[in-house]
C-alpha cells in the first residue's frame, strides 16, 4: 500500500519534510501538518478567509474578485461554515472554503440549476469559495480542505456533497469519484457570470467502501489518518455578523473552485 507521502506529497517535498508520523492505535496513523484548518470563529479569521478568497479569484476571474473584498451574506447564513487554513510558521492564510448545507436554505448552486428530483429529500452540502495559496504546501492544503469538507458532512449527517466546477477543475472532482449529475453538460451559472460548470455529487455514506474498492490513492489520508491540526469542533458555534475591511490582494493564490 502506498505511503501518504507518495500518494499525496510526491510533488510537495517541503510538506513531506514537515509532517511527522506516529502510530497511536492499530490501523490509524497520526500526522501533523505545517498548517491548521479550523472553523472561522471571529473577525480576524473571516478577514483572512476573505483575503485568500479574493486573491484566488483575482488570478482567474477578476470580474468576480472585485466583489469579494468583504464577507458575503452566505458567510453568515444558518447552515454555513467558513474554513480557514493558516500557516503554523507565521499565521498567514493558505486556504479557505465555505460549506453550505440545505438544512435552512437552498444551496447556492440552485440559483443556476435545478438539481435532479431524486436529491430533493436528501440532506446536501455544497463547497464554494475554495481557494489555495500557491506556496509549497498548496497541494496538501487542497487535499486537507477536501477532507475537512467530507468530515463535516459525516458529523452533520449529510448524505450528499454537491459541487459546481468549471473546466479544468472538474477533473479534480472526477478523480475524487464524484458523479456527474448532468452527464456531458457544462451548465452556465447565472450567479457566476454565466461561466459553464459541471454539477457533480458525492455520496457520503458509501465513500469509504467505494474508495477502498477503487484503491484510491487518498484512502489512507482521509480514512486511516488522524490530523490533529484539522479541527472542526466549533462548527456549530459560528460568529455573528462581523464587518471586515477590504483586504489587499496577493498574487500568490490560485483558485480551486
Amino acid at each position: 500500500m502506498k505511503s501518504l507521502e507518495h500518494a499525496v506529497l510526491m510533488n510537495d517535498p517541503y510538506a513531506a519534510a514537515v509532517m511527522k508520523q506516529t502510530l497511536p492505535e492499530a490501523g490509524m496513523a497520526e500526522e501533523r501538518l505545517p498548517f491548521t484548518v479550523r472553523v472561522v470563529r471571529n473577525e480576524d479569521g473571516l478577514r483572512k478567509a476573505v483575503i485568500i478568497r479574493q486573491a484566488a479569484y483575482a488570478r482567474h476571474m477578476p470580474a468576480i474578485a472585485e466583489r469579494l473584498g468583504s464577507p458575503e451574506p452566505n458567510d453568515h447564513d444558518q447552515g454555513s461554515v467558513v474554513l480557514l487554513a493558516e500557516s503554523k510558521l507565521d499565521g498567514s492564510p493558505v486556504g479557505t472554503m465555505r460549506i453550505q448545507t440545505n438544512r435552512f436554505n437552498p444551496l447556492s448552486i440552485e440559483q443556476g440549476v435545478e438539481l435532479p428530483a431524486w436529491l430533493n429529500d436528501k440532506s446536501q452540502a455544497e463547497a464554494t469559495r475554495l481557494g489555495i495559496d500557491l506556496g509549497r504546501t498548496g497541494r496538501l492544503v487542497k487535499t486537507t480542505l477536501f477532507k475537512a469538507f467530507f468530515l463535516y458532512c459525516v458529523e452533520a449527517n449529510i448524505e450528499w456533497m454537491v459541487i459546481g466546477a468549471r473546466s479544468p477543475l472538474d477533473r479534480m472532482y472526477e478523480a475524487l469519484l464524484f458523479q456527474d449529475l448532468f452527464p456531458g453538460q457544462y451548465i452556465p451559472m447565472r450567479h457566476f457570470n454565466n461561466i459553464p460548470h459541471r454539477v457533480l455529487a458525492f455520496e457520503v455514506g458509501t465513500a469509504e467502501e467505494r474508495w477502498a474498492k477503487a484503491n484510491h490513492p487518498l484512502y489512507q489520508f482521509v480514512f486511516r489518518t488522524k490530523h490533529p491540526d484539522l479541527d472542526l469542533s466549533d462548527a456549530d458555534s459560528l460568529p455573528g455578523r462581523v464587518h471586515v475591511r477590504s483586504p489587499e490582494v496577493s498574487d500568490r493564490v490560485a483558485i480551486v473552485a
